[in-house]
């Protein structure tokens, strides 16, 4: 394990984990939190045998539970999009755009800047104590860290404005009902269970998985006729790779794979 400052980060097997460490803001984000976070993030995705990466918080009250509003406050529009917005930003679209597997253990409080997080994340695996929400309008604001764009592409648009225009929490079943995450579980078998299913995924093709994602990521933005084609390119690459014929013959011969990554 190390540690500098805010984030810790730990690997266990083929799974990396990142936890935000600063228990007496809530694991609030700030500047210098944030580039630990893209620091730690960049180690893991350069090291090969990393293969799913979770993210989660420190404590048993928040997983993020916000931004730094007392820095908030002190800047000015151009200063903060200059600065602040643009790190986290940068940041964010770091984890949305990483080809490894990430897994939220969300341990508790994930809110504005914790719930813009989430929203980066492919699976979220919720305690029974998590509460999720955007609640910027009562500061004057609205989700400016991404989650406004994002939220709306991921859950029905009458839910998202409902989130932001109230800027009420909701708590984790809700979450999972309207789509925003996967499941939700006890709080003490939060870590368990997320480790579990990361290891699962963390067996699969890591080359494939990549392909995958990306396949994905760049689908969701193109029109249908488009994103098939893509889709039709990209699994043609895919049977390009040793581990497709490793998976079939595996199959075929009632083993399990093992898959190399090439």
């Amino acid at each position: 394990m190390s540690q500098k400052n805010a984030i810790r980060v730990d690997r266990n097997g083929k799974i990396g984990v990142l936890t935000i460490d600063r228990p007496d803001t809530l694991n609030a984000l700030d500047i210098p939190t944030l580039l630990e976070l893209e620091e730690a993030l960049t180690a893991l995705e350069k090291d090969d045998s990393v293969r799913a990466i979770v993210v989660t918080g420190s404590g048993n009250r928040a997983f993020v539970a916000g931004g730094d509003i007392a820095d908030l406050n002190s800047r000015e529009g151009l200063a903060h999009y200059q600065e602040f917005a643009e790190v986290i930003h940068r940041v964010f679209r770091r984890f949305e755009d990483t080809d490894k597997p990430t897994l939220a253990a969300v341990n508790g409080w994930a809110l504005g800047g914790g719930t813009e997080l989430l929203l980066t994340l492919d699976i979220r695996i919720l305690s029974e104590k998590a509460r999720l929400g955007l609640p910027e309008i009562n500061l004057g604001l609205f989700p400016g860290a991404g989650g406004s764009q994002r939220i709306i592409r991921q859950i029905p648009l009458c839910r998202a404005k409902e989130l932001m225009f109230l800027g009420d929490n909701i708590d984790a079943n809700e979450a999972v009902a309207i789509g925003l995450a996967n499941r939700v579980v006890p709080h003490e078998r939060l870590m368990e269970e997320t480790m579990a299913l990361a290891g699962k995924i963390a067996e699969k093709s890591p080359l494939v998985l990549k392909l995958l994602k990306r396949n994905l990521r760049n689908g969701s933005e193109m029109p249908l006729g488009a994103a098939l084609a893509h889709e039709q390119a990209m699994i043609g690459l895919v049977l390009d790779t040793r581990d497709a014929h490793e998976g079939c013959s595996a199959f075929l011969e009632k083993r399990a794979a093992e898959f190399k990554g090439i």
